[in-house]
């Protein structure tokens, strides 16, 4: 029987602008300690980005809110590797798919769902792009046609996997709560 440590595994998925990063952070900052290993599944994305077409206007968009949006031969070698490593102690994956891909999920010990209202979402979304220097309209066509039909298809049932849902508002305990758990796990 082998006495070799194994990192505490974290996948956090929500929604677009649902808190995920935000979470992420908070997290590394109570576990600083600890030097966790973090993902940020943006950093993955595949440059330039794939066209998609939106379904009902037919307007070609930017397609990053799909999987094959990333390099996830690269994510998933990496992944693998710092979750093979005894000598992390955490690993946190944060993004769209973290608990949609197989690949991912087989390792969690603990799934995270960030959960916020969709027009809560937007009006984050909203200010994100407004300051990247996308216009009000781009913003909200690409939101309407293509976002939330990739949202509804491939981000929300991933809550029924989630075995912790917080509130993305972060006005409450939800990261004293994540934390809690984290910490348990880990021992």
């Amino acid at each position: 029987m082998s006495t070799e440590r194994k990192p505490y595994v974290v996948g956090i998925g929500g929604g677009t602008c649902s808190g995920k990063s935000t979470l992420t952070g908070y997290l590394a900052e109570r576990f600083a300690a600890d030097n966790p290993v973090i993902f940020n599944m943006d950093k993955y994305f595949i440059k330039p980005f794939q066209t998609t077409i939106a379904p009902i206007t037919g307007k070609p968009y930017p397609e990053v809110n799909h999987p094959s949006a990333l390099d996830l031969e690269r994510m998933f070698a990496d992944f693998r590797a710092a979750v093979s490593n005894p000598e992390n102690r955490l690993v946190i994956i944060e993004g769209l798919f973290a608990l949609y891909l197989p690949e991912l999920l087989e390792h969690y010990d603990l799934k995270i769902f960030v959960d916020l209202k969709s027009d809560a979402r937007l009006v984050r979304r909203i200010r994100r792009h407004l300051e990247r220097g996308d216009t009000f309209d781009e913003i909200t066509d690409r939101y309407i046609d293509t976002v939330r039909f990739r949202h509804d298809e491939l981000v929300e049932p991933t809550r029924w996997r989630a075995d912790l849902v917080l509130n993305g508002t972060f006005y409450g305990k939800e990261v004293d709560v994540a934390e809690t758990v984290i910490r348990a796990g880990m021992r």
